[in-house]
Order: C-alpha cells, then sequence, then structure tokens
C-alpha cells in the first residue's frame, strides 16, 4: 500500500471527491442496467462490488468523517451488502498510510521538533492507519512507543463532510432526516471529541486506572511529554488484533478468558463507571499472553444516571410479562408519543418485547455461550424485521434518546466481537435488577 502524500483539505476538494465516488456509483448503475437490457443477465453482486470498492477508496483517502463512518457500518454487517461489509471492515484498523513528511510537519508544529529529534529511532511508514490518524513505532532509552499522528485537517472537517454523506446513511437505512437528526448530532459531538488527542489523553489515563483492577485486562501507559492535541504516544504493545486471535487456533479455554475479559470490562465500564469505551471493533483490542490489551479511547462515552436507569430497565424480564409496564418504559425514554395511533402502538410492543428476549438472554442465563450461532442469527433477523416495519417509518420525528446510539453501539459490537471469540462467559444483571428475595423467602 503506497504513502498517500495528501489529503483533501478545502470543503470544495472534500465535496468534489464525494461527488466524484458518486458519479462513479453512477456509471457502474448504467454500465450494470445497460448491459441487463442486452444480455438479459444481472450481476447484482459484482455491481456491489465495484460500488463498495469505488466508495470505500474514496472514503480512505479522505479519512476523517467518512472513513469513520464506514467503520462504524461494518460492525453492524447486517446494514450493508456483504460486498461493502467486507469492503469497509477495511477501515477498522487498516487505511493507505499517509507521507512522512506530512507526519513531520504536524510534529514541527506541536513540539517544534521533528519526530527524529524527540525519539531515537521513528518508523517513517505508518505501522497502523485507521480514520482519524496513524500509528508509527518508536524508540527512546530502551522503550518502544506507539505514536498515533492525526490527519491534518480532519478536525477542520468533519462536520461538513457528515452534511454530504448524511444522505447516503439515511438511504442505506431507509429513513428520513427528521428521524435521525438528533442522533447524526450525537454521532458529530462524538467524532469531534476524536480528533481532540488532548481529551483522549485524559479519558485513557482516567480510565485505565479505574479498569485497573479488572482480572486478565490491560493498557498501557500514556506519555503526556510526548503527546498533544494531535499527536499521542502510548506504550507499544506485541500482540495480536482480536479478529486475528477469534480466527486462529486458540484454545476454547483461551478465547473463554479473552472473552470473560472482554466482557467485564464493558459491564464495569457501563454499569459502575457509566463512561465507557464506545468503539468496539477489533483493531482497538489486543491479545497478549491470554491478557486483553485496550490500546484506543480516541471514542469514549458518558451516560447520566437518569438515561442508564431508563435505557437498562429494558434488561428487565418483567417488562416482557407486563405489557403495561413495557409501554411505561417507551413512554419514558421517549418512543412512543400521545399522537401514536392504538395500532402503531401494538406493533412496536410486540416488536419491542421480541427484542428484550434476545438482547437480554446474555444476561438472564448466568453462563451464555456466544458461539451458538442462533444467537447472532436471531439479532440479524430482528433487524431485518425492523427495517421493514412500515409502522416505524410512519412514525414521525426522533425517537428515543441519542444517548443510546452508542450504547446500543457498545452492545451490538460487544455481541459480535464475543461471537466472533466463539466465547463462553459468566453473566449477571446489574445489581439494581436483580430479583429481590422475600425475607419470608430466606427464612
Amino acid at each position: 500500500m503506497s504513502d498517500q502524500e495528501s489529503i483533501p483539505s478545502s470543503k470544495l476538494s472534500r465535496i468534489a471527491s464525494l461527488a466524484g465516488a458518486g458519479a462513479r456509483v453512477g456509471v457502474n448503475y448504467l454500465k450494470h442496467y445497460g448491459k441487463r437490457a442486452i444480455t438479459g443477465n444481472t450481476d447484482q453482486t459484482a455491481l456491489h462490488e465495484q460500488n463498495a470498492s469505488d466508495v470505500y477508496d474514496t472514503f480512505s483517502k479522505l479519512k476523517g468523517g467518512p472513513l469513520k463512518l464506514a467503520q462504524m457500518l461494518s460492525i453492524d454487517k447486517n446494514l450493508l451488502p456483504p460486498a461493502y461489509a467486507r469492503e469497509f471492515a477495511q477501515a477498522q484498523y487498516s487505511a493507505p498510510p499517509l507521507s512522512y513528511p506530512l507526519v513531520v510537519r504536524t510534529f514541527r508544529r506541536e513540539f517544534g521538533k521533528s519526530p527524529t529529534e524527540i525519539f531515537e529511532t521513528f518508523t517513517s511508514s505508518a505501522v497502523h492507519g485507521a480514520s482519524i490518524g496513524q500509528v508509527h513505532r518508536a524508540t527512546l532509552d530502551g522503550k518502544d512507543y506507539a505514536v498515533k499522528v492525526q490527519y491534518p485537517g480532519v478536525a477542520e472537517s468533519i462536520k461538513s463532510d457528515l452534511n454530504f454523506v448524511k444522505p447516503v446513511a439515511l438511504q442505506i437505512m431507509g429513513l428520513k432526516e427528521s428521524q435521525v437528526a438528533p442522533y447524526i448530532a450525537e454521532v458529530e459531538k462524538r467524532l469531534l471529541e476524536e480528533t481532540n488527542y488532548t481529551l483522549e489523553l485524559e479519558r485513557s489515563i482516567e480510565l485505565s486506572r479505574r479498569s485497573g483492577h479488572l482480572r486478565n485486562v490491560r493498557f498501557p501507559i500514556y506519555y503526556p511529554e510526548y503527546s498533544s492535541s494531535r499527536v499521542l504516544t502510548l506504550d507499544w504493545i506485541d500482540g495480536v488484533t482480536l479478529d486475528k486471535f477469534a480466527d486462529s487456533d486458540a484454545s476454547q479455554e483461551a478465547r473463554d478468558g479473552i472473552g470473560q475479559a472482554l466482557w467485564d470490562f464493558y459491564e464495569h465500564q457501563i454499569h459502575v463507571l457509566h463512561i465507557f469505551h464506545a468503539d468496539p471493533h477489533p483493531g482497538n483490542f489486543l491479545v497478549k499472553d491470554n491478557q486483553l490489551w485496550v490500546i484506543d479511547f480516541g471514542c469514549t462515552k458518558k451516560i447520566e444516571e437518569d438515561f442508564y436507569r431508563k435505557h437498562f430497565r429494558f434488561l428487565d424480564p418483567a417488562l416482557t410479562e407486563d405489557w403495561q409496564l413495557l409501554e411505561e418504559a417507551l413512554t419514558d425514554l421517549g418512543v412512543f408519543r400521545p399522537s401514536d395511533t392504538a395500532e402503531i402502538r401494538q406493533n412496536v410492543l410486540e416488536l419491542c418485547a421480541e427484542s428484550i428476549q434476545i438482547f437480554s438472554r446474555p444476561f438472564r442465563q448466568g453462563n451464555f455461550d456466544f458461539g451458538d450461532p442462533t444467537f447472532m442469527r436471531a439479532i440479524y433477523e430482528l433487524g431485518d424485521t425492523s427495517r421493514r416495519n412500515d409502522d416505524f417509518r410512519k412514525m414521525e420525528g426522533a425517537r428515543g434518546s441519542a444517548d443510546g446510539v452508542y450504547t446500543n453501539r457498545a452492545y451490538f459490537g460487544l455481541y459480535s466481537l464475543l461471537a466472533r471469540l466463539r466465547s463462553r462467559v459468566e453473566t449477571r444483571l446489574p445489581d439494581w435488577l436483580q430479583p429481590q428475595t422475600s425475607e419470608a423467602g430466606l427464612a
């Protein structure tokens, strides 16, 4: 993969690049329909593969918002045709690297020195490229460091990029802008936070410290003296990414251990700390010596107590047994409105009851086998049913809290990773949702 010499930085040049990708997709469709008209044959798979390649090629060169969108969409394979899912999966931890002179320019702007004036050695080519920045390996005084350098212009272009790619996302999800405006604003807010490496440094140190007691969960040390708003330096960890570990010949015992560490990490951060790692793709985790290393806190989400209680109330099995309670919970979360018809309410209640049964299954069983393929299949099928539900499209305006965007993403990503690992993990409901045993029952 050759180094990229520049990134389109002006609003006009980035819009032109995105428009060019759209034009190429249009040409591909014209060729597809022309061939079908002449031969009577149609190859939808080939069309998707060509379009996915053209779109990803543009997104990867622009970096930032477009590439992050590809990364987010690739986590939920149910959202995309398989060709797009395969192509976009590259955004999880592999993207065309930026050339070394641009990296030097960033260092001089941030520190007044080049990388080799700070470190004894510094790789001229990136060892890892992602959506917001790329990682170089450096050494100093016998220690190895991972140095993350942000792509130039990414922070300044997030808002305009999202505005331009928004129609693509809406088309994929089959929704109107009025239904998703608060959620897109939430995504924009998180993406802007990801471009602030000073904030990432603070949260990385804080969350590592507050999660350091977790069994088989490890964190690198971060170095403020070699970090800035556009450069972040931490320990270099020799390990394999979570997907490579999952696809290896690791024993079931090892898979269970890493899966348990991953589950405990998310449960502690979400249900105890109420601030959590909100980017659960495999490139953000390494496995070394049967321990899980969390190496990237770029995307984090803090949730307030009020939302937490309303959202995770849906883990309560009682909601599927008493539909009045379920309707109250949905109203509390802003899903239902007084103007909704009885027919819409009934349809949504039925779908939500099914959703609760599926998504809360790991919490209810105490010991859950994520290697059972029927579990993720049920989630994908439920997603298909939801997207085809006409009543959802009839519900005007945004429903539910925007805080749910990254909370739901965290759990879908967690379940997907555990399924890929085929892990068996010990689980339990949060303490406040545990069934209460009466004094008489204890006697």
